[in-house]
């Protein structure tokens, strides 16, 4: 598997971007001023994410997903790998995330990868832990945000 930025010529994979955010308009916004990079193995496209700059030194990683036949592999984590190595090189000083439609696990992984939560009060994210994540059983967008130095 290898991890490369979409050429402008290619079709972003548009069945994946929105397993992170079912809202289309969304989506073509992000690509539209974001960086696309796409995991490829055989010539399919099995993951995604897209960089989106948010100021001079922060940039977001935005609708990480990866194909549900592909789930278990590690390459949401490679994804995530590559994303903060990238903003590295380019010289950003923080990354955030989103946890979007993202599970408890996902959630998990984004802090096993150095992501620390803000915009909500850790105490109040430690003793309402599922609240904070779902309502109805449906996670609330953006109820928790994640972010990194990457001093």
């Amino acid at each position: 598997m290898e991890i490369r930025e979409l050429f402008m010529d290619e079709q972003p994979p548009m069945h994946l971007l929105l397993l992170a955010d079912p809202s289309r308009e969304l989506v073509e916004e992000y690509l539209g001023s974001g960086t696309c990079f796409v995991a490829v193995t055989d010539e399919r496209m099995i993951g995604v994410y897209v960089l989106l700059q948010k100021g001079p030194k922060l940039v977001e990683i935005m609708n990480i997903a990866v194909d549900e036949r592909h789930h278990g592999r590690g390459i949401g984590r490679q994804l995530i790998e590559h994303a903060i190595g990238h903003a590295r090189e380019q010289g950003y000083k923080t990354i955030e995330i989103g946890t979007g439609n993202s599970g408890i696990g996902q959630i998990a992984l984004y802090q096993k990868c150095g992501f620390r939560i803000t915009g909500v009060d850790r105490d109040f994210f430690n003793r309402n832990y599922a609240e904070a994540i779902y309502e109805n059983g449906i996670q609330c967008q953006d109820m928790i945000r994640l972010s990194q130095s990457l001093d």
